[in-house]
């Protein structure tokens, strides 16, 4: 009755809803009214958002026809088909037209778009920045290669979003160190994709734009949180993103939707101009890294950001440029490996990618030793959920005030809700029984002390301590490992938080982490999924199973790790992964 009354007496006027509380007083009818127009006003911002989306979309759709009608005989095709080292040689050579590359493949991103819901919206400065790059002197690394972005990496005049609906008053007044390195390289930045809410999921929804869908089968999610890139690249409307990595956001994508990804040393790469919902957490390092088909194409974007312009731009970034030589080597490599980490068991096809590959490895003339991650259930509950939710996850549920939650992050916010004492006796309880599910809980209790914080981040060093000595002590150069896959089925990423336990292990050392596809699933792997217990046949491990049920012909990817700062070596450990790889496919 109120909302009716409200409705007919400001009918075309929008009601602020802190004015209209302070008019009708501190009632219950009030409140009421309050709620109701906090949630009116949400939506029309939310309508407003997807609107301007909707109405950019048919603008570059406009602007695609216009360009097939004055180019009919563009090869789309054998364009979108070149790697990126051709695509670039092509365009610096003048064999191509930059137009003509950013053209096709704004057409494919609507496409793919279409299907996936991947993009945020398109970036319609890229027409101008077309024309800046043909004007500049010296042609870039990336000089005409169509870039995409994610959602919070900041570009001037547009919205840094996180799936948050109060991030959608205030445009960013500047371009992201980052996004000015890859323009200066001759890149066009045109789409921003899309994201899970806040950003803290590997699945990729959100109430303003939507869920997005892996393009290798709609049923499964493309990872997350830079899901909207992984979606966007491996349906080919993008050829190289930009993503970040606190807990496997690159990484993930990358393994469920076939495609190479890396996250370097935290801060190998300018994170200034970057946005997130939290700030401050400096414990475990966020990382900017790329996204593309191949090693060579990730060697190439590190190549072009690496540049005196970047160490410039921001101070704070080791000068340390690309070292060619490190990436090229063809010296025999000294290789640990584990297929499991002792947490969380990954699916059969995980496990049987890796010893392949240790196997192809072995063959080409590489050491491979044993290596067991020390104390990684350990890393998890204490080092990694501990950082995150050091106030017991209340800064993370004051993101989400006033804010329409996610369906798929529900799960998680209900378990940051519980009490502390409550947290605290529910673990007590399960420790017997379900010993992770204890452990998950009581972690999320947090820290109650500045003293209790300063002795958790000596923790994180001491433990880094720890396993560089082990990796030493075994005079490694690099590691191979799983990754979580094959692609999860949508819905199920926000119930397995805790099964990222492979990627977020080099969050918290800060080590540099690439995936590379090396196989697919098998109706073999399938049947011996239905034998698979996990590490306690819990609720957990059988959640996983259901998850990645289904999965027949998707990818399977494992990881390749290097030390802080190695990141040519890691590139140089996955380019070999990818090469064998490929003979074993073409044999």
């Amino acid at each position: 009755m109120i909302q009716q009354q409200l409705r007919q007496l400001l009918p075309e006027r929008e009601v602020d809803p802190h004015a209209a509380l302070a008019l009708l007083g501190s009632s219950v009818a009030a409140v009421v009214v309050w709620k109701w127009l906090c949630k009116r006003q949400i939506q029309k911002k939310m309508e407003e958002a997807r609107r301007t989306r909707d109405e950019g979309v048919k603008k570059i759709a406009k602007a695609v026809q216009q360009f097939r009608k004055q180019v009919p005989s563009v090869q789309k095709d054998a364009i979108l088909s070149l790697p990126l080292l051709e695509l670039a040689a092509g365009l610096r050579e003048g064999a191509l037209s930059p137009k003509t590359v950013l053209y096709t493949y704004l057409e494919k991103a609507l496409e793919v778009t279409q299907q996936t819901n991947c993009l945020r919206h398109f970036i319609p400065e890229c027409e101008e920045q077309l024309q800046e790059i043909q004007q500049q002197k010296e042609k870039g690394l990336l000089y005409g290669i169509p870039i995409s972005i994610k959602d919070h990496i900041g570009i001037k005049g547009h919205l840094s979003t996180c799936g948050l609906v109060q991030c959608l008053d205030t445009p960013v007044q500047e371009d992201s160190v980052l996004v000015k390195v890859l323009k200066r390289q001759g890149a066009i930045p045109f789409a921003v994709t899309n994201v899970p809410q806040s950003l803290f999921s590997y699945d990729c929804s959100n109430p303003i734009f939507g869920r997005t869908l892996n393009p290798l089968n709609p049923q499964k999610s493309p990872g997350g949180s830079s899901g909207g890139e992984g979606a966007l690249i491996a349906g080919g409307g993008s050829i190289l993103g930009i993503g970040s990595d606190m807990g496997g956001s690159i990484r993930l994508p990358s393994s469920f939707c076939g495609l190479c990804g890396l996250k370097p040393t935290g801060n190998r790469l300018s994170l200034s101009g970057t946005i997130g919902p939290i700030n401050g957490i400096l414990a475990v390092s966020c990382a900017l890294g790329p996204i593309a088909r191949d090693v060579d194409s990730l060697a190439l974007c590190m190549k072009a950001l690496l540049c005196q312009e970047m160490f410039q731009l921001d101070p704070t970034v080791p000068p340390i440029p690309f070292n060619e030589e490190v990436y090229s080597s063809s010296a025999p490599l000294r290789v640990g490996y584990y297929d499991t980490d002792g947490y969380f068991p990954l699916p059969p096809c995980v496990r049987r990618a890796v010893q392949e590959t240790r196997v192809a490895l072995q063959a080409a003339g590489h050491q491979l030793v044993p290596f067991s991650p020390p104390r990684v259930h350990y890393v998890m509950t204490e080092l990694f959920l501990k950082t995150f939710f050091a106030d017991g996850g209340r800064a993370w549920l004051d993101v989400f005030t006033g804010n329409i939650v996610d369906p798929s992050l529900k799960s998680q916010l209900s378990c940051f809700k519980i009490p502390r004492l409550v947290k605290k006796m529910l673990a007590l309880i399960l420790k017997p029984l379900f010993p992770r599910l204890a452990d998950y809980l009581s972690s999320l209790s947090g820290m109650r002390s500045v003293k209790e914080m300063w002795n958790h981040h000596h923790q994180i060093e001491t433990y880094r301590a720890e396993f560089i000595a082990r990796w030493r002590e075994l005079q490694l150069d690099v590691v191979l490992c799983p990754v979580l896959g094959p692609a999860f089925t949508v819905g199920y990423p926000g119930k397995l938080l805790t099964a990222i336990s492979s990627t977020m292990l080099y969050n918290v050392l800060n080590f540099p982490a690439g995936i590379v596809p090396v196989s697919k699933v098998t109706e073999a792997d399938e049947e011996e999924l239905k034998l698979y217990q996990g590490c306690c046949d819990d609720a957990w491990d059988r959640t996983l199973k259901q998850a990645v049920a289904g999965a027949v012909g998707l990818p399977v990817a494992v990881q390749c790790v290097a030390l802080p700062w190695q990141e040519e070596l890691c590139l140089r450990f996955m380019k070999e992964v990818e090469t064998l790889s490929s003979k074993k496919r073409a044999a």
